[in-house]
């Protein structure tokens, strides 16, 4: 089955847009390189950060055979469509959370519970260099937020490992940019990406990609529609 690339490119330009109003999360972590000499500091905020998305694309990949699994168990015809038409609406949701971030951003309860217990991994990682970033960035990635959440929710209704891995490796990417800045310098991208301008025309393409993605089914059989929605690399569900 091909890639979706509507919903990937929404996946990225959510990681990319969302993780402006994330940035407090990465304090913990970033204090971990306050020991690192400046020329050190950016190849180890790199990896750090690399780490993090690694544990989101695995988090992906599970979540998605978890719901290649389901697929396979509830056999209902209607049930590809209805995947399809809720993701779909979580993108969205996403896409009003990138507008409206004060009404629609939320937290996932006992994650302060669950970042104490991940802390604890810390002291199996290795005393110092890029190899300890990394791992302490795997872990970091297992630290629940609202916006990661959704994104493993909108991975699970893909309900395939390596489709599913994709769209949290595009998520984490899109993530990547500001998120490496902050963990090196601060925020410095951070001015850049909250330009109210630059969010609400992303946040519509999102929106756009979400409308879109719930549609597609009904818009394949649409005069004129198929060709736009497989050039958008929608699939085909019905």
């Amino acid at each position: 089955m091909p890639v979706d690339f509507l919903v990937l490119g929404a996946a990225l330009l959510s990681g990319l847009m969302g993780g402006v109003h994330c940035t407090l999360m990465c304090g913990g972590i970033a204090v971990s390189l306050d020991a690192q000499a400046k020329t050190q500091a950016l190849p180890h905020a790199l990896m750090l950060n690399l780490g993090r998305i690694s544990s989101y694309t695995l988090a992906g990949i599970l979540a998605g055979g978890i719901g290649a699994l389901f697929v396979g168990f509830i056999r209902i015809p209607e049930l590809a469509v209805m995947l399809r038409s809720l993701m779909g609406l979580l993108l969205v949701l996403l896409a009003l959370r990138m507008l409206f971030p004060k009404r629609f951003a939320f937290a996932v309860p006992g994650s302060n519970r669950v970042w104490i217990w991940l802390s604890g991994l810390k002291q199996r990682l290795p005393a110092k260099g890029l190899l300890r970033s990394f791992g302490l960035g795997a872990v970091w990635g297992w630290l629940p937020c609202g916006l990661s959440t959704s994104l493993l929710l909108a991975a699970w209704l893909e309900a395939s490992p390596l489709h599913s891995g994709l769209l949290m490796l595009a998520f984490g990417l899109g993530t990547l940019p500001l998120m490496t800045a902050i963990s090196y310098s601060g925020a410095r991208l951070q001015h850049l990406l909250g330009h109210r301008g630059l969010r609400t025309g992303l946040a519509l393409t999102v929106l756009f990609a979400g409308v879109m993605t719930a549609a597609a089914p009904w818009l394949m059989h649409a005069p004129g529609m198929h060709g736009l929605l497989s050039a958008l690399g929608c699939r085909s569900l019905v």
